[in-house]
């Protein structure tokens, strides 16, 4: 051991916790229609696996692309030496383009203030770097994605202070939170560098308000630090409200060009490519921009995929058809699983974006702790065999809220998780009612023996 770093022997990675633990119990017995049917659904991992019969169509339509081509001539000597770290020119347009039109074309993004990077992961990691010191805080409202305590923390040493936000105003940003927050870290001697955000938000599934946007704003203008608004979940808001990106409310407070606001985006959850590895950081600041630029030697995105990609955001059409078609899945997808859990007598936090839903599951706890929750967990993975995010992985501060996802399976799958989680919830029932039963029943033996020895002391005083 002594030989290896401390990077490489510590436990600070994140791996530990529920949220991967679910994954590799998954991983050891993984459902499959015919070749494991009684296996474990997994609905712990947000992928969107719903649109891609609207990408496979456009890829058969347009071989050039995927075959290197360009013109009918082949590019693939172009491709294949080009590695500038600014990036393929004409993907950064189309991207930028295609996070307009998400936007509904209300704002507008420059090319020039985007760094490409290997997914989000690598772009909120490269933030920490260029925005805080070892050892320097990021307040982040929960319940938050628990990978982030990966991303930010692991390489770079920036600790997370919690936001706590509760279930009482549906887990909204509040100020007096917000500065409790701040001042938790001041106690800590934390330098607070700035605010986290996921926009829609994981694991809730919502859009932030207007209101909380500005409230966000307000607060790091008089702290001076910085906003960094994650919103790779942008294109998949399927209802009302419609989705608010930070840089709309800088420009209805004249504060458009806003240096310390920052934009994590990424391909993974609205074109459902995670594995193509496209992520992008926005930034105003120039120095931002340049080092990032720089650590994203570390984690390019390959020549192939950004021409591929360059091709496909440019179709306008193929864009636009796409942004509609995936949303409304999204929609009629998210509403079966809200159904579905209706029926057990489960309710969701109302929703409008994101590929799961955060359920309730309060009720079903034995008693109001973190312990009572991991048990239930431990029992939905085990027995029930299905996957899915304990509340207390994203830092929840009441116990009993999972997050659910949705759009990683098919609509046959989704159907079988709502009937084995039916089933288990009705088997917790049962067992309540009996062991009731059981008490009241004890109950009146008590109440009977209790009447007999009250009537055998009154005849015995009587004599």
């Amino acid at each position: 051991m002594g030989l290896l770093s401390r990077k490489a022997t510590c436990n600070s990675h994140g791996q530990d916790s529920s949220y991967f633990l679910g994954w590799l119990e998954y991983e050891k017995n993984p459902y499959h229609r015919l070749h494991n049917p009684n296996g474990i659904i997994q609905m712990g991992l947000a992928e969107n696996q719903l649109s891609f019969d609207l990408l496979e169509t456009w890829l058969a339509k347009n071989p050039e692309a995927v075959g290197c081509k360009r013109d009918g001539q082949s590019i693939f000597r172009e491709l294949a030496l080009f590695q500038d770290y600014h990036g393929l020119p004409a993907f950064k347009k189309a991207l930028v383009d295609f996070m307009a039109e998400i936007r509904g074309n209300k704002v507008s993004f420059d090319p020039n203030n985007i760094v490409l990077t290997a997914g989000a992961t690598s772009a909120n990691e490269t933030l920490m770097f260029c925005l805080a010191e070892h050892g320097d805080a990021f307040l982040l409202p929960t319940p938050y994605y628990p990978g982030f305590d990966r991303d930010l923390k692991w390489r770079t040493g920036v600790e997370i202070v919690p936001i706590h936000c509760t279930s009482s105003n549906c887990f909204r940003i509040t100020a007096s939170a917000t500065e409790e927050a701040y001042q938790q870290a001041q106690k800590k001697n934390l330098t607070v560098k700035g605010i986290l955000i996921t926009n829609p938000s994981n694991p809730l599934g919502t859009t932030m308000t207007r209101p909380e946007l500005k409230l966000l704003i307000n607060f790091i203008t008089e702290k001076q630090i910085h906003l960094i608004s994650d919103e790779i979940y942008s294109g998949t808001v399927f209802n009302s409200p419609s989705f608010i990106s930070i840089i709309e409310a800088l420009k209805d407070m004249n504060m458009e060009k806003n240096n310390r606001v920052h934009i994590v985006y990424s391909l993974s959850k609205d074109l459902g490519l995670p594995g193509f590895r496209v992520g992008a950081i926005y930034s105003n600041d120039p120095t931002v921009v340049s080092a990032a630029v720089k650590m994203s030697s570390f984690g390019l995105v390959s020549s192939q995929t950004q021409y591929l990609l360059s091709v496909m955001l440019s179709d306008k059409k193929f864009r636009n058809h796409y942004i509609v078609k995936n949303q409304n899945r999204l929609l009629k997808r998210q509403r079966k699983l809200v159904s579905g859990l209706e029926k057990s007598g489960i309710r969701c936090l109302e929703s409008n974006a994101g590929l799961f839903c955060w359920v309730d599951m309060r009720h079903l706890l034995s008693s109001d702790t973190f312990e009572a929750e991991m048990e239930l967990w431990e029992r939905i993975i085990y027995d029930v065999k299905l996957n899915i995010s304990p509340g207390s992985s994203c830092h929840c501060n009441e116990p009993g809220w999972f997050r659910v996802c949705f759009a990683n399976m098919s609509e046959d799958t989704l159907e079988l998780a709502m009937q084995r989680l039916k089933s288990f919830v009705g088997s917790i029932k049962k067992h309540n009612h009996q062991e009731l039963e059981k008490l009241r029943k004890e109950s009146q033996v008590g109440k009977w023996i209790f009447r007999l020895s009250f009537q055998s002391f009154n005849e015995q005083d009587q004599r």
